[in-house]
This record gives C-alpha cells, structure tokens and sequence, in this order.
C-alpha cells in the first residue's frame, strides 16, 4: 500500500509520535509500505512557523530530506493536475493545504493518513487513522 502523510501527522511522527495511534505507526513503519509527504506539507510547516503558529517547524523545514530518510518516505512532488483538482473539489473547505493533500491522494490513488475528519467528506478519498 502506499499512504500520504498529512502535515500534522508528519509533525507527530517526527515530534510526538504517541499522538499517532499504534496500528497507524506500525503500518507506517511497514517498509513494505510505500509512504509520501507532499512538499505541500513542508510549505505548510515553513509559512506556520514563520508566522509564529509552529515553534520548531524549522527544525523538520531545516532536516527535511534527512526525516523523509528516517522515516522511509519520499517527497511527493506538487504538480499542475493536482492544483486543477484542488481548485475543483466540491468541497467546503478552504484552506489550500488540505485542499491539495486530498487532490493530491485522490489523484495518485492512494490513502491519506489523517486524523482530521474534515477529510471524510471528500467523495473517493481513502483515509487511514486508526
């Protein structure tokens, strides 16, 4: 299986990870499981701590590569299909972030590893939490 990581829970996994639940940690921790983080994610984590909402973002900002090796992930690329299907969800929410991470699993079929229900309003998109 292949499993996008939403921002927070990159951010637990690196800072927190008893705040990701033990079978999500074990199946993230598969290596025969291939998992992504979206350079969504990065921008994300850089622009809320520079505006003060993430003290410590710029430690996973400044280590990044070295984090995706740790955690065995590759970076997942943002690309112009999934701006078109972000910009074209039927979906009430507004922040860009979520809005591109749940284009970006929709588009390369694969499961999005969230705790934020929000997400479950997306028609299609596959989460894992558990």
């Amino acid at each position: 299986m292949t499993y996008l990581l939403d921002t927070h829970v990159l951010i637990w996994l690196v800072s927190a990870p008893e705040r990701v639940p033990e079978r999500t940690r074990l199946v993230l921790a598969d290596r025969r499981n291939e998992l992504l983080v979206s350079a969504i994610s990065v921008f994300e984590i850089a622009t809320k701590h520079r505006i003060g909402k993430l003290p410590g973002g710029q430690r996973i900002v400044s280590d990044f590569d070295s984090l995706l090796q740790k955690l065995g992930a590759r970076e997942l690329p943002m690309r112009a299909r999934h701006g078109v299907v972000a910009g074209q969800l039927e979906w009430h929410n507004r922040d860009p972030f979520d809005r591109v991470l749940a284009a970006q699993s929709l588009t390369e079929d694969v499961e999005l590893v969230t705790s934020d229900a929000a997400f479950v309003a997306v028609e299609g998109l596959r989460t894992m939490w558990d």
